[in-house]
This record gives C-alpha cells, sequence and structure tokens, in this order.
C-alpha cells in the first residue's frame, strides 16, 4: 500500500487524532483550552497531520479557515476532501500514494503545492490555481517532457520542481522547460541562470515564443520524433483510418440502423457500402502518413542545421580563446625574461588591447550566430505552415479521393448515396405493404417504423444524422490536430 507504512494499520482523520494534532503543535495551556472548548477547530490556522498513517483525507470541513495543511509521509492515495479549505494558502501532500492531481479546484488561494515522491504520471486539473507560485511534483511517473506545457497557464508560477521524473533524462530537458515556462525564477532547487534566458532569448529575437517553443520540442532530439506502428499513426492524425474502425463506429449504438438493416434489399447495399467507405479510409490514412513523413523530414533538416551552426560557432569560440591563451603565455614568458618597467607596461597594455580584441571576436560571433538562428527559425516557420495548410485545405476537402474510375467520392457522398437508395428501398417496401404483396414477415419492431412514409423518412433521417455527426467530428479531429502540432 505505502511505501512506508507497509503492514501498518491506516489512521482516520477524527477528533481525536486532530486533538493529538493540536497538543503536539501547541503548548499544554493552549491545548487543554482546545479541548475545554470543545474543539473549537474554526480558529485553527495551521495543521500537521505528518507520519500519521492517514489513508483518506476526511472529516476537515470544520477546519475552514485553515491556510497551511502538511499531510505528508502518510498512505493517501486520493486527493479528496479539501473542497471547504477555500482559505488555504500551503499544502504539502509529499510522500505518499497519489496517482492523479484532483480535488483543488476550490482552493483558489493557494500559492504553495507539495506532490514530491507520489505515483502522478499526468500534470493536470489546476486551473484554479492561479496564484500558485511553488509547485513540488519531483519523483513522480512523468514521462512526457510535453507535459509540462500545461504549466504556463498558472501565471504566478516562479518556483518549480520536478527533479526526480523520468523525462528529467531528456537531453534538452532544461531549455525546453524555461522556454516554455519563461516566469520561473527557480528549477529543481537552482536559480535559473541569466545565461539560459539570455540565450533563448537571442533565438526567440522578432520570431516570438511560439518559434522558439518549436525549436525546444524540435531540439528534444531527432530520436525522439521517430515513431512506429500505432505511436506513428497518432502523430499522422490517421489513426484507425487503415480499416473499418471509422465504418464501424458509424452504426456503433445506432438501434434505428440495426433496425433498417433487416429490410429486404438492404443486406446487398450495405454489402457494398463498407467496401467503398474503407476505401475512401484507406487512401485518407495513406494520405495522412505520407504528409507526417513529409513533416518529419522538414523537423530534420531544421535539427540537423540548427546543430550545424552551433558546432561552428563552436569551434571557431574554441579556435579563437585558443589563439589567445597562446599568445597570453607568450607575453608572460617575455615578459619574465624581459625584466624592466618599460617592456612590462609595454606588454601589459597589448595585454588589455588583446583582451578587448577578444571581447570583440566573441561578441561578433554571438551576433552571427544569433541572426543565423533567427533566419532558420523564420525559413522552418514558413516552411511548417506551408505544410500545415496543406494538410488543412486537403482534409477539408475530402475527404474527396479520384483513386478509382467514376466520379469523385467523399465519406460525406457516400453516406448520402446510402441515405437515399435505403430511403427508396424503405418506400418500395411500404408500398408493398399497403397493397399486401410483401412476400416476407417483418419483426414487430420494424413493422412499426412503417406507419406512413413520414416515420419511415424520420427514422432514417436521424440514423443518417447520427453517422454525419461522426464524420464531421473525424475531420474535426484531424484538423484540431495539425493546428495543435
Amino acid at each position: 500500500m505505502s511505501q512506508f507504512f507497509n503492514n501498518i494499520e491506516p489512521n482516520i482523520i477524527d477528533d481525536e487524532l486532530l486533538l493529538k494534532a493540536i497538543e503536539e503543535m501547541c503548548p499544554e495551556d493552549l491545548a487543554e483550552t482546545a479541548r475545554e472548548e470543545s474543539l473549537n477547530f474554526k480558529a485553527l490556522k495551521e495543521l500537521q497531520l505528518s507520519f500519521k498513517r492517514i489513508l483518506q483525507i476526511d472529516n476537515l470541513w470544520p477546519l475552514e479557515n485553515l491556510t497551511k495543511l502538511q499531510l505528508d509521509n502518510n498512505v493517501i492515495e486520493k486527493i479528496e476532501g479539501l473542497q471547504s479549505l477555500v482559505h488555504l494558502v500551503w499544502l504539502d501532500l509529499s510522500f505518499n500514494n497519489i496517482e492523479v492531481i484532483e480535488g483543488l479546484d476550490t482552493l483558489v488561494k493557494l500559492q504553495d503545492l507539495s506532490l514530491y515522491s507520489n505515483r502522478i504520471s499526468k500534470i493536470e486539473h489546476m486551473d484554479t490555481l492561479q496564484e500558485l507560485q511553488i509547485f513540488s511534483i519531483g519523483k513522480n511517473n512523468l514521462t512526457t517532457l510535453e507535459d509540462v506545457v500545461y504549466l504556463r497557464r498558472l501565471k504566478s508560477l516562479q518556483t518549480l520542481n520536478l527533479s526526480g521524473n523520468p523525462f528529467c533524462s531528456e537531453k534538452h530537458y532544461t531549455f525546453f522547460v524555461v522556454a516554455h515556462l519563461p516566469s520561473l525564477v527557480y528549477l529543481d532547487f537552482k536559480l535559473v541562470r541569466d545565461s539560459t534566458v539570455r540565450f533563448l532569448h537571442s533565438l526567440i529575437g522578432k520570431s516570438g515564443n511560439s518559434i522558439l517553443q518549436s525549436l525546444c520540442f524540435v531540439a528534444l532530439g531527432a530520436g525522439s520524433l521517430q515513431k512506429s506502428g500505432s505511436q506513428k499513426h497518432s502523430q499522422s492524425f490517421v489513426e484507425y483510418l487503415n480499416g473499418s474502425v471509422l465504418f464501424d463506429s458509424l452504426y456503433e449504438g445506432d438501434r434505428e440502423a440495426a433496425k433498417l438493416a433487416s429490410l429486404p434489399g438492404v443486406e446487398e447495399l450495405l454489402q457494398a457500402y463498407p467496401s467503398w467507405f474503407v476505401s475512401i479510409s484507406g487512401n485518407l490514412f495513406n494520405y495522412g502518413v505520407e504528409e507526417y513523413e513529409k513533416r518529419e523530414a522538414e523537423v530534420s533538416k531544421f535539427y540537423k542545421r540548427f546543430n550545424e551552426i552551433l558546432t561552428v560557432n563552436q569551434e571557431e569560440s574554441r579556435r579563437i580563446i585558443s589563439d589567445f591563451e597562446s599568445r597570453h603565455r607568450r607575453r608572460l614568458n617575455e615578459l619574465y625574461q624581459a625584466g624592466t618597467g618599460d617592456i612590462a607596461e609595454s606588454k601589459g597594455a597589448q595585454g588589455k588591447e588583446d583582451i578587448h580584441q577578444l571581447w570583440d571576436a566573441l561578441m561578433t560571433l554571438e551576433s552571427l550566430v544569433s541572426n543565423d538562428l533567427e533566419e532558420l527559425l523564420q525559413d522552418f516557420k514558413r516552411s511548417i505552415g506551408v505544410i500545415a495548410s496543406r494538410f488543412t485545405e486537403n482534409i477539408q476537402g475530402i475527404y474527396p479521393f479520384h483513386s478509382w474510375p467514376g466520379p469523385s467520392y467523399q465519406f460525406r457522398d457516400l453516406e448520402n448515396e446510402h441515405r437515399a437508395k435505403l430511403t427508396e428501398i424503405a418506400f418500395t417496401i411500404l408500398d408493398k405493404l399497403d397493397n399486401y404483396e410483401l412476400e416476407e414477415d417483418l419483426p414487430d419492431d420494424v413493422e412499426e417504423l412503417f406507419v406512413d412514409k413520414t416515420t419511415i423518412v424520420s427514422t432514417i433521417n436521424t440514423s443518417h444524422s447520427i453517422r454525419l455527426r461522426k464524420i464531421d467530428k473525424r475531420e474535426s479531429d484531424m484538423l484540431c490536430n495539425i493546428y495543435q502540432w
């Protein structure tokens, strides 16, 4: 159950536990007063419940004026029971067994929150914590570095601890976090160095944060962008389109469609419809994968050029500094051998001038690399913009494909045509029923649909609308995904 209290009976929060906590915190006379006054918990501002083997947060509702609460080093598995503590400023839930961030919505005054050493795998459900300044979520199960971007919505956040999470081993972890959270002052117990901020700002130039963030995402490494199987399909935004999954989902839970499927002649219609639909779906899948490869190629090209620029700059910097050090050593030897004041003064003046020249040369290099990266970022932005726009335009068009003889089809065309043929079959059956010419008996629940043409049309259109909405949602999802990317 717990990382500290295995095989030990867990505790619950009750009046006795609270009273003991007060006695530990307060002098004897104050604790006795609290006991005599029947535990007036409303007056309590701070409470420490560390190392109490607490399994569940409960019975804290009377402590409505509490501003500081310590629940660290217990066996708590869920964040709950805190909704009445609206004045809470400081909350410590470190060293517990919590798996999900939740139950904090009402703590709008919270400034310091520690979830250190738990089992959390995702940063979420913190939108209302707009006054949060200090957040510790180190030593958890955070594996996806991009999840840190969620914290951008916490405008007051200045101190963040992520150390001990799996994603901290990423090569450009620090750059990524600082780039996306520019207001941070401390990261992982260390002051965010001005040099790091200046370097990132030099990359921004006039391009804005969005380009910098794209850069830092790319700088995580080309290897992390290589996907395979379902991951690749997900990054292509066409997962589950290389088969009948989308088509099957259209009829999932549609009772009216199931009834209509039993009509004479509909079975043959339903045999042709899926094959056409899956063909279009397959073409869309192939297109999505092709576009994914183009995006990956553009990102890889950017990453390669980015490293080339930095490598050339670093090599030239090392050469300039090495030359300076060689001259400096020779000058010291000459000073040692000369032994006269005039020569020493002359060599000292040369040394000062050499230092100024070194400074100028290094500053020139810094300016050049900044300009090169700015140009690279602008080119990258334009290329990605073109690729994303093309993907958006083609998805919005679908949806038509021309990979077989005959007219251009799209999902909606197929669905509309299917609806028309189904309506025609239903009207034919209705006429036969009216004239007692139908050779087959219909199931009772299906026959109820054939009261008149209005009922038939309403039933077919309801089922048709459900499928169109699912088709529209799939298109909307792809467009949202490329926009977010």
